[in-house]
């Protein structure tokens, strides 16, 4: 089990953050041409942020009201927003009860015994897209430049 081999060297070497391990499990799971692509990983974090606001009551209009607001709007900056994420990530885990570093210690615990599962469907994932597989009638438009 390669996330517990993981667990024991950061017990052992002191403390690591868990954006480090992350790097970790993601650097062993995707080629550099997946993990260092900022197109994949802003798709990928979009998905799963909209998936939670799902999981917690968010309709699909009010996301869509909600991505019209923020494109209509400027451009922020990247460290800025990161820190807004962290921010409000934090502030709906404390409405929801949870607590969010047992959640992600939980998923990325999860990712590691995945590996070759999440490597089948990155394979998968239509080429040019960002949608992370094929759904029927769904197929981006950047997919047919």
């Amino acid at each position: 089990m390669l996330w517990q081999e993981w667990e024991k060297h950061n017990r052992e070497a002191g403390e690591v953050t868990y954006q480090e391990r992350v790097a970790a499990w993601i650097t062993a799971c995707f080629p550099a041409s997946a993990r260092e692509n900022v197109s994949e990983r802003s798709h990928r974090f979009l998905e799963e942020a909209i998936e939670l606001a799902q999981a917690s009551g968010c309709t699909k209009e009010d996301a869509r009201a909600i991505v019209d607001y923020v494109f209509d709007r400027p451009t922020g900056v990247q460290e800025q927003e990161v820190g807004g994420v962290m921010v409000t990530l934090a502030a709906l885990c404390n409405a929801l009860k949870l607590t969010m570093d047992d959640a992600g210690d939980k998923e990325l615990a999860r990712n590691w015994e995945r590996i070759e599962a999440i490597r089948r469907k990155q394979a998968a994932k239509p080429a040019g897209s960002p949608l992370p597989q094929r759904v029927e009638g769904r197929l981006h438009a950047s997919v047919f430049r």
